[in-house]
């Protein structure tokens, strides 16, 4: 196998031999690339099954399907003979950077498409791009002129298809609201949910009502507590454990059920895979995988263990200031810089991930100087998101904006200031310090780097998908700058 699509790929340079980091065997990885190759050939061929392009793409994420038989199944319905996925791979390094670019942002966005598909919601020109995209994949003739635009055009795609899930979710489960949400975890029987799909959620807390058992988030389900029409249910009652990466230590032998959706997901270790169920595109071998949302399983196993016998852990976390809370202060917000109270807003966020170094978001966190403003989102928060950092005049210092998928919220917030300041996004006393770990974060980047947005600083390690010519390119002309330090990067950031 070869592959270099995530943040902890080996050696920062490619996955190879029988298994990836990430646990993905060379079966299941050679698979996946041959679904990336009949999408290609399907979208030279003009197709517009946009759903098929959606999942085959979402599919290919990391951490998300673990299971060759599932991916094989999506290629077959494809119906052609896929594209020789060596010629891209085996590519003038520059080329082959370009159309990774594009690939990975595409399969980002595809995430983004499933979760609004999945409340009824789609958009025209998104479901388009998909095709323009993976079809300019297949163009041999297509040098760095004509791949350098459609990387820009991914982002602004991506841009209209968060757009879209932002609108799907806040007209489905309300405008998000701050809240603060337990770390308890009650005594009886209980589930817990992790990846980030809210469909998936809503149906599950339908499903137990009444049934004496509690409901938990994991991970990046976590702001969906924030939401009105979600928070409603009783036994939705608070958050179990931290970030993806920590699944199989803090899973390991709880009396728990636990329900996998979409993506950020380890594959279960032995002593609980038992308990675990995966649901949508997700699939693990020996997995009970559950079609539809009938969780009536995942209910008979929550019972069937009973739960802890007493309450256990404390402590809260905060979210919830999605671009409808944020801006819903923003008087008070514009009043604070023009008076010098909140001297830099620091967007810290982005995915989080076990390679080392990733310590840094939480340390930079820290030595930000008291007059800063921490705005975050994505489960790179679960780095420093237990630290009271206080307030300035009433406005917390640390602001929870959500899931990765909710990255559109930010960008809302940042477009709102600089209109209400009269100056440009690049003018803002505002700084963008992310982390990333898949293809969703590629996306985001695409995004902001479309929209002119410049000087971002990226770790813990920058993309080994990238060749020096490309990130030159970036770095003369968008800015685009590897993480050094937390001292260092705070001193040049705030000119002292």
């Amino acid at each position: 196998m070869f592959c270099f699509q995530c943040e902890q790929t080996a050696n920062c340079k490619g996955c190879k031999g029988s298994a990836g980091v990430c646990g993905k065997s060379a079966l299941t990885a050679k698979a996946q690339d041959e679904l990336t190759g009949a999408l290609i050939s399907l979208a030279m061929s003009g197709s517009d099954d946009y759903d098929l392009f959606a999942d085959g793409l979402f599919t290919a994420v990391t951490n998300v399907n673990f299971s060759t038989e599932k991916v094989n199944a999506i290629t077959k319905r494809t119906g052609v003979n896929p594209y020789d996925m060596s010629k891209i791979w085996n590519a003038d390094e520059d080329i082959r950077s370009l159309k990774s670019l594009i690939l990975f942002g595409l399969r980002g966005m595809a995430a983004y498409a499933y979760h609004a598909r999945m409340l009824g919601y789609r958009d025209d020109d998104v479901d388009k791009f998909f095709v323009k995209g993976m079809a300019a994949l297949g163009r041999d003739d297509y040098g760095m002129n004509e791949l350098l635009p459609l990387v820009m055009e991914t982002g602004q795609a991506n841009l209209k298809c968060m757009a879209l899930l932002d609108r799907a979710n806040t007209e489905t489960y309300g405008t998000p609201s701050p809240v603060k949400v337990s770390r308890k975890i009650d005594k009886g029987p209980f589930i817990v949910i992790t990846g980030h799909d809210l469909k998936d959620l809503e149906e599950l807390l339908k499903q137990t009502q009444g049934k004496g058992i509690n409901v938990y988030t994991h991970g990046e389900m976590l702001p969906a507590h924030g939401y009105p029409e979600l928070r409603k249910y009783s036994h939705l009652k608070g958050n179990f454990g931290t970030a993806w990466q920590n699944q199989q230590k803090e899973f390991d032998n709880v009396p728990g059920a636990f329900l996998f959706t979409t993506n950020c997901l380890m594959p279960p270790k032995k002593s609980y895979i038992d308990r675990v169920f995966t649901t949508g595109l997700v699939e693990f071998d020996g997995v009970t995988h559950i079609e539809g949302h009938d969780f009536s399983p995942v209910i008979a196993k929550a019972l069937e263990l009973g739960g802890y016998e007493n309450d256990t852990g404390d402590g809260t976390f905060t979210t919830g200031f999605g671009h409808g809370a944020v801006m819903s202060v923003a008087g008070k917000i514009i009043e604070a810089v023009k008076s010098g109270s909140i001297r830099h807003f620091f967007l810290v966020g982005g995915c989080d991930g076990a390679r080392a170094g990733r310590n840094y978001y939480r340390e930079l966190v820290m030595k930000a100087p008291s007059d800063t403003v921490i705005l975050t989102l994505a489960c790179g928060k679960f780095r420093f998101n237990d630290l009271d950092l206080g307030e300035i005049n009433g406005i917390p210092r640390l602001i929870d904006m959500g899931q990765c998928n909710d990255a559109y919220s930010a960008v809302q917030v940042a477009l709102a200031l600089a209109e209400a300041f009269g100056c440009g996004v690049n003018d803002l006393p505002l700084s963008l310090i992310l982390s990333w770990y898949e293809q969703k974060a590629v996306c985001v980047l695409l995004t902001l780097l479309s929209l002119g947005i410049k000087d971002i600083r990226l770790g813990p390690t920058l993309p080994a998908f990238v060749s020096p010519n490309v990130l030159k390119y970036l770095a003369d002309n968008l800015g685009v700058k590897p993480i050094t330090t937390p001292e260092k990067d705070l001193a040049d950031i705030l000119g002292n």
